[in-house]
């Protein structure tokens, strides 16, 4: 999984974070891309932006001196549309719109090239790169963890949008909630956090994966996340027949859960004249960490 390099790069590190609403990874790689070693760390979202962002850089410092080289570039995906002065649309971590990422980046680590992403877009850098889209085109990918996006690639690009805002599903309007006020309306009915609630709503442990062993089962739970999915397919086919994909890709933790994949698949293969192949992406939760680096090694 890397990029081209030359032996005089050996020293060069490249610097790669995935910023999520309840995770945060951090890595370091060679001049190519390549994964060296990596940490994981929990966001502590209600606690505010500017801790997980001051925590994040104190690990990337220590992973840096671990590795030994020289920072050469960062990459740094997160959640939102991302602008020089801010970030749009990033609602589950408070005071993160405030944030300027590769400003505080270059500043803490003394790197002068960074570039920042869209986390899923990232992802699907990392597919493009790397994972299932290597050889499928246009491809779609679809983020399931705390919140919920899609990303779109075309001709081996990934399509950010007149905004950076392509992808924003979240923001979809669902049920009756028309004309939609500004809110991620689907994220609402469909995400890792939404899931949560469901679970607590209905006694059930274990948050959203509890959530997935209980509605194995026919019943109450069942039926409440079929609803949900169902929401989810609705957009997501809308998504299909407007890009009519060679391939789809499911990403992110919720993805992970067999049940929901399948209901999902189920929805999508019914509806479609032309359904996807629809993948798991075999990254397991690193796609928009490897992107990251991607982006990296890219920087001028």
């Amino acid at each position: 999984m890397s990029l081209s390099s030359t032996a005089d790069d050996s020293d060069r590190r490249l610097l790669g974070i995935d910023f999520g609403g309840t995770k945060m990874a951090i890595g370091i790689g060679d001049a190519g891309g390549q994964l060296l070693i990596s940490q994981r760390l929990p966001t502590l979202a209600a606690k505010g932006a500017r801790q997980a962002l001051a925590r994040a850089l104190d690990v990337a410092q220590k992973l840096i001196t671990e590795t030994g080289g020289t920072l050469h570039a960062a990459g740094i995906a997160s959640p939102g549309v991302i602008r020089d002065d801010g970030i749009d649309l990033a609602p589950n971590v408070p005071g993160w719109e405030g944030l300027r990422l590769a400003e505080a980046v270059r500043t803490h680590l003394g790197v002068a090239r960074v570039r920042v992403s869209n986390d899923l877009n990232a992802a699907a850098l990392a597919e493009l790169h790397h994972g299932a889209l290597r050889d499928a085109d246009p491809g779609l990918v679809v983020g399931l963890g705390t919140g919920v996006a899609a990303a779109i690639t075309v001709n081996g690009a990934v399509v950010a949008g007149r905004h950076g805002a392509a992808g924003e599903i979240a923001y979809a309007v669902t049920g009756r909630d028309w004309p939609a006020s500004p809110q991620p309306l689907l994220e609402r009915e469909f995400s890792g956090r939404a899931l949560d609630e469901l679970a607590e709503s209905l006694g059930v442990a274990g948050g959203a994966a509890g959530i997935g062993e209980a509605a194995l089962a026919s019943g109450r739970v069942r039926d409440e996340l079929v609803s949900r999915v169902e929401a989810l397919a609705q957009h997501v086919t809308t998504c299909c027949l407007l890009l009519d994909p060679q391939r789809l890709v499911l990403v992110g933790g919720v993805a992970r859960n067999d049940l929901i994949r399948r209901l999902l698949t189920d929805r999508l293969s019914r509806a479609l004249p032309n359904p996807p192949e629809i993948v798991l992406s075999a990254f397991a939760q690193d796609a928009a960490l490897l992107g990251s680096l991607t982006l990296a090694a890219t920087a001028t």
